[in-house]
């Protein structure tokens, strides 16, 4: 029998060939064992596979007899989606957002479930939609910003009211119903859909919405969002007209440059020294002239479009009147097919020389008749205006860095209105080591995430503030002083704390601008399957041996899990994990109980 990662490669690779191709009997590889270890291999080590839902039920506790419970029940048609279990998290603008936490098994099959789709319709989502697919990322979305809405005119700022939560489960079901013909299997989508969710211990019915925090929602999320990109390319597709050049240049533009042409060919067929140097003036001339007029005509007519989970961003080259028409032609199509609303108060028209927020940067289209040189492709040097109509992606100090600073406790402001950095009191009970790796954490991920703005080397005032409240707070800990703290630590040109490992003593030094300038952007923030699956864990409870006391032989071994390695003591199940470096030991019946005593 094919391993199932093989067919899911096969459906991966149908799907590609053949985007309006069918798929059948999928409800079949939902009774593989192998494919759920797979699952498993994938989820354990998250950070809410210990997390209870509405029952004890964790990635605990896993073994082939649960799996093959698990695939009975699908096979006797018995089982039942549990309702989740509701948590709320704080949101960046103080709201609150609910989150589903589902039970393990939902949760695994879930994950199952989600690979299954995901190699159906991966390779036929649209190629400007980048949230929650793998190898795209913000970073993703702002690169194809960058390139693709070079000369746009106006932004469509698109912003959809409570989305996730208003899915229509019925229209979702019958667009997965377009490409997938399988009753069973979409049936198992359905009950994730209806299965409630308890709050205050009481029993909740979902009527719409994917459940966040589910595995799967994501993926159903893009499938229903991919209607609107299908909506997009269609505008695109009204609006973009094929142009001649004279649509597309102005007729001064055209002028000129036509006398350029012809001068520079008598540059290069004229023997005469002294005519040659005054067409070479004349041609210097023309070139300094061409750079002040414009070039594009007003019938320059463009829509592009990129799409992050429910946030999206249209750029157009048109009239404020065709924005405005482009606008109600999109909300009229979520309303009517989609059963979604778009935000009159969020969902702007801003000419693109003023800045727009998309994914925590600002965006805006530069007018600059500057005049650069730079080299092409093939090797020539030529002058022209580089940065007029294009894009430049910028950081919100004010709105972000500033926000982040307070928030951590990074910085405080003087009445006078300055800022001025100070220690973090929280930190004080750690290691000078782990106080400094703490802030490292914290500047890395503003510097890698902010690594493709014009205006990154500003995040070099963002870097002082939180070194030197690193050193206040490693100072206030040893009730020193700044001074006597860098005159500790001394490195050279800089400071760094020394630390010993089992190959010698290492250093850690606090992160600069250049060494993430110097580094490569991760574009792949979210990553997911790439249909390459390890099975250790299946090995493992294959052995058929306890990690723990050796015993072999026993009809039963389980999985147990924990979050965190930092979390082990000195007990010996925790001594033989720390051993291994896992956070899964593979264990008998009797150990388990042991271990949960």
């Amino acid at each position: 029998m094919k391993p199932t990662s093989m067919i899911l490669e096969r459906i991966a690779k149908s799907s590609t060939e053949h985007k309006d191709g069918v798929f059948t009997r999928l409800y079949r590889y939902l009774l593989r064992e192998d494919i759920y270890f797979a699952a498993y291999q994938k989820l354990y080590a998250n950070k809410g596979a210990t997390t209870k839902g509405i029952d004890n039920d964790t990635a605990d506790g896993f073994s082939s007899k649960y799996v093959n419970d698990l695939i009975q029940e699908l096979k006797n048609g018995t089982y039942q989606a549990n309702p989740v279990r509701r948590v709320y998290i704080e949101k960046k603008n103080g709201k609150l957002r609910p989150l589903g936490i589902p039970s393990f098994k939902d949760k695994l099959l879930q994950e199952v479930v989600r690979m299954i789709l995901e190699a159906i319709y991966e390779p036929v989502f649209d190629k400007n939609s980048h949230g929650f697919r793998p190898n795209k990322s913000c970073h993703t979305a702002m690169k194809q910003i960058s390139s693709e809405f070079t000369g746009v005119i106006w932004f469509i700022e698109g912003d959809i009211k409570g989305c996730f939560d208003n899915i229509d489960h019925q229209i979702l079901i019958n667009i997965i119903a377009k490409k997938i013909k399988d009753s069973k299997f979409l049936n198992i989508i359905r009950q994730f859909l209806k299965a409630g969710y308890i709050e205050n211990w009481k029993y909740n019915a979902t009527h719409s919405g994917t459940p966040q925090g589910g595995i799967c929602s994501p993926i159903l999320a893009n499938i229903y969002l991919n209607e609107l990109d299908n909506k997009f390319r269609e505008i695109q597709g009204k609006f973009n007209k094929a142009r001649t050049i004279e649509e597309i240049k102005t007729l001064e533009y055209r002028t000129i440059d036509n006398e350029m042409k012809r001068v520079s060919y008598w540059i290069n067929h004229t023997e005469n020294e002294q005519e040659r140097n005054n067409l070479i003036k004349k041609y210097k001339a023309l070139q300094q002239e061409i750079h002040k007029v414009p070039c594009h005509t007003k019938n320059n007519k463009k829509f592009t479009f990129v799409r992050y989970a429910d946030d999206w961003l249209a750029g157009v080259c048109g009239t404020k009147e065709e924005c405005v028409m482009l606008k109600a032609e999109i909300a009229k199509f979520l309303t009517e097919e989609l059963k979604l609303t778009l935000s009159e108060e969020k969902t702007l028209i801003t000419h693109s020389s003023q800045k727009v927020r998309f994914l925590g940067y600002n965006i805006n289209v530069r007018r600059s008749k500057e005049v650069k040189g730079f080299k092409m492709k093939n090797g020539k040097y030529r002058k022209s205006r580089t940065l007029h109509y294009k894009v430049a992606l910028t950081i919100p100090h004010k709105e972000k860095i500033e926000k982040f600073l307070f928030s951590k406790g990074v910085i405080m402001q003087k009445a006078n209105g300055e800022i001025k950095p100070i220690h973090r009191t929280v930190l004080l009970n750690l290691s000078d080591k782990e106080i400094l790796e703490q802030y490292n954490a914290e500047m890395r991920g503003i510097l890698n995430y902010y690594r493709l703005a014009v205006d990154y080397h500003t995040l070099n005032y963002f870097c002082y503030l939180m070194e030197y409240s690193c050193l206040k707070t490693i100072a206030n800990k040893h009730k020193s002083s700044i001074r006597k703290i860098i005159r500790e630590y001394k490195d050279k040109n800089t400071w760094s704390i020394p630390y010993e490992t089992k190959t010698g003593i290492k250093r850690i030094r606090p992160v600069k601008i250049a060494d993430c300038k110097k580094g490569v952007v991760n574009d792949v923030i979210y990553k997911r399957t790439n249909f390459s699956f390890k099975s250790t864990i299946r090995q493992r409870l294959n052995a058929r041996t306890c990690e723990l006391c050796g015993q072999t032989g026993n009809e039963l071994y389980e999985v147990h899990t924990i979050k965190n390695l930092n979390e082990l003591g000195n007990l010996n199940w925790e001594k033989a994990m720390k051993k291994m470096k896992r956070k899964t030991i593979i264990v008998c019946k009797e150990c388990h109980n042991i271990i949960h005593s």
